[in-house]
């Protein structure tokens, strides 16, 4: 039986304590990921756990929403595309008395309508509100609530509480998703002021 001289014990040493400090950084490294996600995403980093059953998989597919959201060409609207939009919104709630159900859908149009104008994609309802909370992790448990309260309202379950709360709940996304850029003339004429 052969004895480890000092030089390989020294070598053997080193390399199980660049090992431990490789697995320390990987799991800080982790730790502060999880956080980060954790303080962005709010409830959504919860619910995305949950869902998919595991804090990897949840965070997983977190980041991938946040690289698809980042290829995205978001954009503010134009004052003259607000005004439209709040217009449109005033009308909706104007007639919610004499008709929560179409109101309902109507609100949820708008919202969509919206989204796709701001440059977010329009496929399933998932893939929006997974979209929908990188940029607005606040209110995107408004988005699930009113969708929830329009499929219950389609099965004919939801009583005029509930679709109240639906219009609220979608207003909550549209003031949210209700963006404004200023038109390029201000933006010199501000820029000629300031530099005076």
């Amino acid at each position: 039986m052969q004895t480890l001289d000092t030089q390989t014990w020294i070598i053997l040493a080193a390399a199980v304590a660049l090992g431990l400090v490789a697995i320390g950084a990987w799991l800080y490294t982790r730790r502060k990921q999880s956080h980060r996600l954790q303080q962005h995403f709010g409830p959504e980093y919860d619910r995305t756990v949950n869902e998919l059953g595991g804090r990897t998989k949840g965070e997983s597919d977190l980041k991938a929403r946040e690289k698809r959201v980042e290829r995205l060409e978001i954009l503010p609207l134009a004052p003259s595309e607000a005004a439209r939009f709040t217009e449109a919104w005033r009308a909706l709630q104007s007639r919610f008395v004499d008709n929560p159900k179409g109101v309902v859908v109507q609100a949820e149009q708008v919202v969509r309508e919206l989204m796709e104008k701001r440059g977010y994609p329009m496929g399933d309802f998932e893939r929006r509100a997974g979209d929908i909370s990188v940029d607005h992790p606040d209110v995107v448990a408004n988005y699930r609530s009113a969708q929830a309260i329009a499929l219950r309202e389609q099965k004919g379950m939801a009583d005029t509480e509930e679709l109240r709360k639906a219009v609220v709940h979608y207003r909550a996304l549209f003031d949210e998703l209700l963006e404004v850029r200023e038109p390029r003339q201000e933006i010199i004429a501000e820029k000629r002021v300031a530099a005076r």
